[in-house]
């Protein structure tokens, strides 16, 4: 693959880990618990794609 594309999907993967943090930080502050696994892992999957993709 190359450098441009890569970047762009890195760059996008950046955003929505971004994303996917704040929207856990808000689910801790509420105490939704299960909706705090649910966002961790989906924070954890797009950062070991992120990795891959580096």
């Amino acid at each position: 693959m190359n450098a441009p594309i890569k970047q762009n999907q890195a760059n996008i993967l950046n955003r929505l880990y971004d994303m996917k943090r704040k929207q856990l930080e808000h689910a801790l502050q509420q105490g939704y618990s299960l909706r705090c696994q649910v966002l961790e892992a989906e924070a954890e999957a797009i950062s070991n794609a992120l990795k891959s993709v580096r």
